[in-house]
């Protein structure tokens, strides 16, 4: 019955997503165990594409080989490695199997199985359970045997993607752009995977990008995909940040300079435009460019060239311009802050990155990518999240988003740890350590005493995340002496985007 139900997923029309996930469901069901997981590696880490019946944040975690022996004795043979429920190896799985409410439990039999395609290693096949004895030698030849079709699955997957690649192909005989290999943009909502296949799109074009957003939504792993996915791949990505550049070196820092154009010229310098020939250039905060700068910027853009400070010969340069801003370009438009002609040729494929509060449940895969990052980092068996502090996180607005949420984790883990708990055991954050204005008195309160609402008085989850906003900022104001920048300081968000959200909210 296993092997039919593989066998039909393998040929079946469907999405790679999508069958890898009803392949881990459907072992996991055969096997009758706790949780199975398939992994790819990426360079030295081992990262989940498909789980079933691990905890959300699993999918946003990377681990490491070198830090995790039990993948890494998987990893290095090509039979089935059983471990019994004594062995004294740590299960990278500890704390996050789905379970009844309650303690964390310990992984107590763990088998997986390493994968190759097309001779080369691809990944590993994990199955773990909570109960000593789930598996035996029987088990561990019929997962050798099922390894084939998993094998087979993620084959197809990779044809897929290469002909998903060739229809990307704009015309005979241009390059064939082949998906990214590493994810280091994490999450799986619909948005975000709308807005990556437009980016992929668009990365085999030559058309300036403008990247807009707030700040922390990770604009610039954005702009570092759509170079990875261009034809300029080969070639040096430079980026430079425009609110760093004072105006008397900005200039210099883009164009370069000759020897004497001005003091402490001692030498010819090339600039940033020189530096990216034949590759991308990022433009962060373009925004925050000096007018004086701006026309010559614009004079690059109409006729590819550039002049050194101080030269009379223009160089041409190859150059694909990538910017990016948190600012509403056209109010600073209209205010006189950038010039309009600037903005018209900075704006050819306009891109909005979504704010984390738009990514429904991306940000506990997120979450999960920086526990991985700090159980690493400050040495614990595992770390991981209560279901209180999931319901928090997925209520909070993220008015910092991907940048907050990874001060909030960081944060957590070390209180978690100053509170007593120990290195070696199951770390689990509560809400109250996440320290976010959505406490863990409101999220456990919502839930022992739901009020009945009828449908046409029901708030929408927006609506209430709103409310608590609003509520939020308000107490910051009337308690934090300093105004706003002291109400900033205390809701831990950057003072722009609290602006921002205020105006947004209502709140004077």
């Amino acid at each position: 019955m296993l092997d039919d139900t593989l066998l039909a997923d393998l040929v079946a029309d469907l999405p790679s997503a999508v069958r890898l996930q009803r392949l881990v469901r459907t072992l996991r069901e055969g096997f009758r165990c706790g949780a199975v997981c398939l992994l790819r590696l990426e360079a030295d880490a081992l990262r989940p594409v498909a789980v079933d019946g691990l905890a959300r944040e699993a999918l946003g975690r990377r681990f490491e080989v070198a830090h995790h022996p039990r993948l890494a004795t998987i990893l290095a043979s090509r039979r089935t490695t059983l471990f019994a429920p004594d062995a004294d190896l740590p299960d990278p799985y500890d704390g996050l199997v789905e379970q009844q409410p309650g303690q964390p439990l310990h992984v107590h039999d763990c088998m997986g199985i390493s994968l190759h395609v097309e001779g080369e290693p691809w990944g590993v096949l994990t199955l773990d359970a909570l109960e000593a004895g789930t598996f035996d030698a029987a088990d561990r030849m019929t997962l050798e045997r099922y390894a084939l079709l998993v094998e087979a699955a993620v084959r197809v997957s990779r044809l897929e993607q290469d002909l998903r690649a060739l229809r990307m192909t704009h015309q005979e005989g241009s390059p064939l752009l082949s998906a990214p290999e590493a994810r280091d943009i994490l999450g799986h909502s619909g948005v975000l995977q709308r807005l990556l296949g437009e980016l992929d799109v668009v990365a085999a074009s030559d058309l300036t990008v403008l990247l807009s957003g707030e700040t922390g939504v990770g604009k610039e792993l954005f702009a570092r995909r759509l170079h990875r996915c261009s034809s300029r791949r080969e070639a040096p990505l430079v980026q430079i940040n425009c609110a760093a550049l004072p105006e008397s070196l900005a200039e210099s820092e883009l164009f370069g300079h000759v020897k004497g154009a001005f003091s402490g010229a001692s030498t010819d310098r090339a600039g940033r435009f020189e530096a990216a020939d034949g590759g991308t250039l990022f433009l962060d905060e373009i925004g925050e460019l000096p007018l004086s700068i701006q026309a010559k910027l614009l004079r690059t853009l109409q006729e590819g060239e550039i002049q050194r400070l101080g030269e009379d010969t223009p160089r041409r340069v190859d150059v694909r311009i990538i910017a990016a801003t948190n600012r509403q370009l056209a109010d600073s438009v209209r205010e006189g802050g950038f010039r309009a002609d600037l903005y018209h040729r900075l704006s050819v494929y306009p891109v909005a990155i979504p704010p984390l509060r738009e990514r429904g449940s991306d940000v506990l895969v997120l979450a999960g990518h920086f526990l991985e990052i700090n159980r690493m980092r400050l040495g614990v068996r595992s770390l991981r999240l209560s279901p209180e502090a999931e319901q928090a996180l997925l209520a909070y607005g993220w008015p910092g988003n991907v940048r907050e949420l990874e001060h909030v984790i960081s944060r957590a883990a070390i209180k978690a740890l100053s509170h007593g708990a120990s290195r070696d055991d199951i770390v689990t954050l509560m809400p109250a350590w996440l320290d976010l204005p959505v406490s863990a008195e409101r999220v456990v309160g919502a839930a022992e005493t739901p009020k009945v609402l009828n449908e046409a008085e029901s708030p929408t989850l927006r609506e209430r995340v709103e409310k608590t906003q609003r509520q939020a900022i308000r107490e910051a104001l009337e308690s934090c002496d300093g105004g706003w920048a002291a109400a900033a300081r205390c809701l831990a968000v950057d003072p722009s985007n609290l602006h921002k959200l205020a105006r947004r909210l209502g709140v004077k």
